[in-house]
């Protein structure tokens, strides 16, 4: 799974595989590692949830987009390439966040 961030704009971008994986599971995760020292890392994750809209849930070393299993499934079960919601941030701000297929990555 490919993570981009720019700005206030999370991007996720999952092979075919990770699709499938998110559709039978419901949760698909991936790490960067910063250090050699056990914590050093970014997971990142997308995750069905009971929920009403697209959230992130964030952590230190964690990171979580939460997607309304309806979305899940109707983006898992069809040709539609991605989606993109905008999350109300403190000050007034928004992250935009976009998940989508990379069906032509082959890694």
């Amino acid at each position: 799974m490919k993570l981009r961030i720019e700005d206030n704009t999370l991007r996720l971008r999952l092979s075919d595989a990770e699709v499938q994986e998110f559709a039978a599971t419901g949760r698909v995760a991936a790490a960067v590692h910063f250090g050699d020292a056990a914590g050093q890392q970014l997971t990142y994750m997308l995750e069905r949830a009971v929920v009403p809209a697209v959230r992130v849930r964030y952590a230190p070393g964690a990171l979580t987009v939460l997607v309304p299993a309806a979305l899940a499934d109707a983006w898992t079960a069809t040709d539609q390439n991605g989606f993109s919601e905008h999350v109300a941030l403190a000050d007034a701000q928004q992250l935009r966040i976009l998940v989508e297929k990379d069906l032509d990555c082959r890694h």
